[in-house]
Parts: structure tokens; sequence; C-alpha cells
């Protein structure tokens, strides 16, 4: 596990998604790992069973590995990993079969568990698909059950984002569209 690695109670994982960060996807299925930036993802339930959605293209290789495994990961990329998650989200494994080589992402799996993780986010959900085919075929909308979740300490921990006092590299991104990105900024209280 990477260094600042921490548990996240699954009544807290819902919190990592609440503010709408752009998510890298990952799964695996016979020996083939992949990695692709989804903007299109959120909580769908919380604790005692917290669930997540995520839009898939049918044309993702990504997808293909999530149908064939039933299971995936989604994980936050901070403003580090900017360059690798316009790299995952632009090219396709089907005509870049060594993208996630040619964009340095480097995957580890947590102990106990084989779905591949990305090193660098500052957060990790990982997620068992429950099949909904028809929302799958006519939306693209993938359900996941979080069966554990990670977060890099120094900017979530007691079960809250502390981004107020991140490092800039640390802060996650949010896909504005057109290629654009904003990351976190100060919290603001009502």
């Amino acid at each position: 596990m990477p260094e600042h690695c921490a548990p996240v109670p699954l009544e807290h994982a819902y919190r990592l998604m609440n503010h709408g960060p752009t998510v890298l996807v990952s799964a695996t299925h016979g020996g083939c790992d992949n990695v692709m930036a989804a903007a299109w993802a959120c909580v769908l339930d919380f604790a005692p069973d917290p669930k997540v959605t995520v839009v898939l293209d049918k044309a993702t290789r990504t997808r293909e590995l999530i149908e064939a495994s039933g299971r995936f990961a989604l994980q936050l990329p901070p403003r580090a990993l900017l360059r690798l998650t316009v790299g995952v989200g632009t090219d396709s494994a089907r005509s870049v079969p060594d993208k996630l080589q040619r964009h340095g992402v480097r995957l580890f799996c947590p102990p106990g568990y084989d779905v591949p993780l990305v090193q660098g986010c500052v957060g990790w959900i990982l997620c068992e698909r429950i099949p909904e085919p028809h929302n799958e075929q006519t939306y693209d909308l993938f359900i996941g059950r979080v069966r554990a979740a990670w977060a890099d300490e120094r900017v979530f921990r007691q079960g809250r984002w502390h981004l107020d006092t991140a490092p800039d590299e640390l802060r996650t991104l949010h896909h504005v569209a057109g290629g654009a990105f904003i990351v976190a900024g100060p919290v603001v209280q009502g």
C-alpha cells in the first residue's frame, strides 16, 4: 500500500466522491489490466450498504473487463496526475494497447483484493458490480457496491476532506468539459 494510505470506514466512503471529482476507473480480467478516466461518477447510496454509479461507454475496454470480472475500482486523481488522467481518458486500450505504460500508470493491489489501483491517487473505492442489464445497455450506467475504501491521510482523514491545508498537487480534479479541469479549493462554511 502507498505511504499515507489509510482505510476509510464504509460509512464514510461516500464522502470520498460527494464533492464530484473526476475518477479513474480500473479493472482486470484474464491477466489484462486497464484504467480509464470518467467524469460521470457519483454516490448512489451510503451506509450501511454504500453504492456508486459510473457511466462507461460500450466501446471501452475497461467496461468489457468489468462485465467479465464483476469488479472495478474508482480512484480520485489529484492535480499531480492531470497528464496521466487526460492520457488514459483520451487513449483507448483498443487502439493503444500499451497506454498504461505510455502514460506512466503504476498499479498496486491492496492486500486481499485483486483489482488494480492507481498509485498517486488520493482516494480509492473498490466495488463489486451490481448487474443491471437494462441500465447498462440503455444508459451505459453501472452500479457498484462499495467493498473497501482508502484515502490519503494528508487530504482525507476522520471521515472528512481537509483540502484547505492540502498541497496544490494533492487537490482533486474536477472536469468541466473541453479538456479543462478545476481543482478543489478552500472549504466555505454555510
